[in-house]
Formats: structure tokens, C-alpha cells, sequence
């Protein structure tokens, strides 16, 4: 062989080595060190509600853990799915991650007709962070004091019992779905624009019932001026032990949770899923951490990437025949 085209095999070859790192999938090179500089947690809502306080408090823990700053960038709107793309379609160099709840990564691939992303496909989970259960309250002048009383008087008046709900599509929405359909009653959903005027109305008696996220309603229930009838969590809440749960009163295999997840794009280096992984479940186990999500009706979480990844499928296959069958889509 020509020594001259030996040596440019060579060459190339030696290329190849050296840029394999950074170019593969293992991505050693981009991330020894990692993070060498300042990381973005993509937000995919407003500042200011609990998604966004636990996301500042998971940033803050980060960057204890890790010593360089991770900034929280708030991109709201379409549901998530804007700031959920634009982390899907970020460079995987982990200095960009996705601090989600389930519709940019579970539900609203059922409920949008066009996705701008795969999640599945273009995010990489790192670690399910914390879980947030619904509560189903009545007003005070209610007939019934428990679920059970409720379900029996839906049975006897189908669509009598006005549900109030935080907006079409939104978790307190699809829960109200899956108990109608779980109990076989029919509820005539309300959709409010968010969780004060429902409560409002629930305190007026304009609506019988509501099914939101826990943390507004825990006071009213403490202070006697609405119901509490069931927590749709797996278990029953510290801050309200003598509530049961959904399943509890006789509702099979019945779980509603908002959760709140990390992931970056897909072909993050495994690098900064294990660091990042390692930092949050450190910190999940910290008295810290448990009096953040104790303050926001909260329950900590934890686990592997594959965890994570085996959940949010066991999610989709949930939430999609409730959705289908109410017919939910944007």
C-alpha cells in the first residue's frame, strides 16, 4: 500500500478515536466535568404556583449538589408543550433539562391532535421527583358526607351533581373522567379557570362538588366550611389522616396524581442522568426537602431513569381510554 494513503488511514482513524466521545452515544466527552458551567431547568409554566416553587427548590438543590448554578426558565403555554419542546429539541449536552408534570411527557400526547415532539422518542428521563393527589370535596350543605354517599346519589340522579374542575383538560378534569366512569355515574363537569373561583362557588353552593389539587382546600376542610370526601392518591394524606382514599371507599384500583418529573433530551450523556439522578434522590431524602413538599400537599418520590420510563408509559395506558372516551381533544 501507498505510504501516503497509509498515513491518511491512519489520520482518519485517529480522528475517529478522538472524536468518538463526543459524537457517540455514550457522550463521555461532552459531559467529563459536567457541569462545567451555568445549567437551564426548563419550567413549562408560570413562576409563582407549586409546579414552579418545587422546581426552584429541586434547581437550588442541584446546584448544592453540583456547584454550578442550575437556572429555572419559565416557558409556559400550548399545556407544556412549549417549553417541553424546546428541550426536546435542545442540544443533549446537559446543560438544558425538562422539570415536567405529566401532560408534556404523558398526557397530552392524547388529548393534542398535533405534537411538536415524541416524547417518548426525544426526552430521556433521569428521576420522578414527587407526586401530588387531588381531593374530591363537597359543600357543606351537601347531602352526603362520603364518597360512597356521593356515588349512590350520582346513581340515583345521573347529572344531577355539578363537579366543579380546574379547566378543560387538566388533571382535576380527566379524574372527574376516570371516577365517573370507574363508579358508573354521571357527573355534569364545570370548567373554571383555575382553583379560586371554584372555591367560590363550592363555598356559595353553586357547584356540589370539586375535584383539584389538594393544597387550597386542606384550610376549608380543617375549618369545617367545605367536605372532604376522598384523597385519589394510593394513600391517605398526613395532612388529612381521617380522609380515605378513593380506593378505600370501594372505587377498584383507582389512583389520580399529578407528578413532577426530570428529563433531559434524548442523547444526554448517562454522566449527567447519574449525577442528576444522584443529587435528587440525595436531596428527597433530606428533612428539607420533605417540609417543601409537605407544604404543598406533596409526597416525595425518587428511583432510577428506568423507573421513571416504566411510569410514565404505565401513565399513558391509564389516561388513554379515559380520554378517548370523554372525548378530549385540543
Amino acid at each position: 500500500m501507498d505510504h501516503r494513503v497509509s498515513r491518511r488511514l491512519a489520520l482518519a482513524a485517529a480522528a475517529a478515536a478522538l472524536l468518538a466521545p463526543v459524537l457517540g452515544g455514550s457522550g463521555t466527552a461532552v459531559a467529563q466535568g459536567w457541569p462545567s458551567r451555568p445549567v437551564t431547568l426548563v419550567v413549562p409554566f408560570p413562576a409563582g404556583g407549586n409546579t414552579d416553587i418545587l422546581a426552584r427548590a429541586v434547581a437550588a438543590a442541584l446546584s448544592d449538589g453540583l456547584g454550578k448554578q442550575f437556572i429555572v426558565d419559565n416557558r409556559a403555554g400550548a399545556g407544556g408543550n412549549i417549553g417541553g419542546t424546546a428541550v426536546a429539541k435542545a442540544q443533549p449536552d446537559g446543560y438544558t433539562l425538562l422539570f415536567s408534570t405529566p401532560g408534556p411527557v404523558a398526557q397530552n400526547r392524547l388529548m393534542y391532535k398535533a405534537m411538536p415532539y415524541d416524547p417518548d422518542r426525544d426526552l430521556l428521563p433521569i428521576v420522578l421527583i414527587a407526586n401530588s393527589p387531588l381531593i374530591v370535596t363537597a359543600k357543606k350543605g351537601a347531602p352526603y358526607g362520603s364518597l360512597a354517599e356521593l356515588i349512590a346519589a350520582a346513581k340515583a340522579a345521573p347529572g344531577k351533581v355539578n363537579a366543579g374542575i380546574p379547566g378543560q383538560g387538566t388533571l382535576g378534569h380527566i379524574t372527574s373522567e376516570l371516577l365517573q366512569s370507574s363508579a358508573k355515574v354521571q357527573f355534569t363537569n364545570v370548567p373554571y379557570r383555575g382553583t379560586t373561583p371554584i372555591i367560590t362557588d363550592l363555598l356559595g353552593g353553586q357547584i356540589d362538588v370539586a375535584m383539584d389539587f389538594m393544597s387550597s382546600y386542606v384550610p376549608l376542610v380543617k375549618e369545617g366550611t367545605i367536605k372532604a370526601l376522598a384523597i385519589t392518591g394510593a394513600k391517605r394524606s398526613a395532612l388529612l389522616p381521617d380522609v380515605p382514599t378513593v380506593i378505600e371507599t370501594g372505587v377498584a384500583n383507582f389512583e389520580a396524581s399529578a407528578w413532577y418529573s426530570l428529563l433531559g433530551p434524548a442523547g444526554t450523556p448517562a454522566e449527567v442522568v447519574q449525577k442528576a439522578n444522584g443529587v435528587v434522590n440525595a436531596w428527597l431524602k433530606t428533612d428539607k426537602a420533605k417540609e417543601v413538599l409537605a407544604s404543598m400537599s406533596m409526597e416525595p418520590n425518587g428511583g432510577t431513569p428506568e423507573e421513571l420510563k416504566a411510569y410514565i408509559a404505565s401513565e399513558v395506558a391509564k389516561w388513554g381510554p379515559v380520554i378517548k372516551g370523554a372525548g378530549i381533544q385540543f
